[in-house]
């Protein structure tokens, strides 16, 4: 067999070891900045690329809905609880997965379970919206969570940096539900859409974003090809 026909084997059996899905799932690994084609500094988010893999198929005669469980963020086994390795076991994923989320599908295929997910879809100059968990700020005053303009800083004033009256008297005789007020700020999950993608290396595993994407460093980040593109 010659050496063509040998690589032209091995790539059509890798790609029946993969499905390709609309959805993956990453780590952020930080920003950094680019410079393109013609000198301009573009700053991008560099997004580690885990590997994912399907560790259920979900279908409409036995859970009522269909989707694909991907499991991912592989830990030491020692660290894997009991349910999830006969979980894994059963789905024939040989790595210790912590962490499963689902992704809906019009159309689910049994034996896509146990393949990792390819990242076919996603293609450099193509759009993406990235959902994540925003940096967790703590308690905040109404003035940094809700950017209020605040009071006098001079001649007597008492007030500076805390909420203004709330509500009124009799009528409604109560705090409107959403009214702006001091409180836990960040650790939302949070999805910015149309994210442009500027580069995807699959063989030093990382994909480049332009912009930033919600998340801390070191936390999960969901990819979706984006919807309003």
């Amino acid at each position: 067999m010659s050496e063509e026909n040998k690589s032209a084997e091995a790539s059509n059996n890798d790609a029946t070891q993969t499905v390709n899905l609309n959805t993956f799932f990453g780590v952020k690994a930080g920003m950094t900045r680019i410079f393109d084609e013609a000198g301009n500094h573009v700053p991008v988010t560099v997004v580690e690329l885990v590997p994912n893999h399907i560790t259920q198929v979900k279908t409409g005669d036995k859970d009522g809905y269909e989707a694909y469980q991907v499991g991912y963020y592989s830990k030491r086994e020692k660290l894997i609880t009991k349910p999830a390795k006969g979980h894994l076991a059963k789905s024939g994923v040989k790595e210790n997965y912590a962490r499963f989320s689902e992704v809906a599908s019009d159309e689910v295929v049994a034996d896509s379970l146990g393949k990792e997910v390819s990242l076919g879809n996603f293609e450099p100059n193509t759009y993406v919206d990235v959902t994540g968990v925003t940096k967790g700020k703590g308690f905040a005053g109404p003035i940094k969570r809700h950017n209020f303009a605040g009071g006098p800083a001079t001649h007597g004033s008492k007030f500076h940096r805390r909420g203004g009256s709330i509500g009124n008297r009799a009528t409604p005789g109560k705090v409107w539900k959403n009214k702006k007020m001091p409180g836990h700020m960040g650790a939302k999950r949070q999805t910015i859409q149309n994210i442009k993608i500027v580069e995807v290396n699959t063989e030093k595993g990382y994909m480049l974003l332009r912009g930033s994407v919600p998340g801390s460093k070191n936390g999960f980040v969901r990819i979706s090809r984006a919807l309003k593109k």
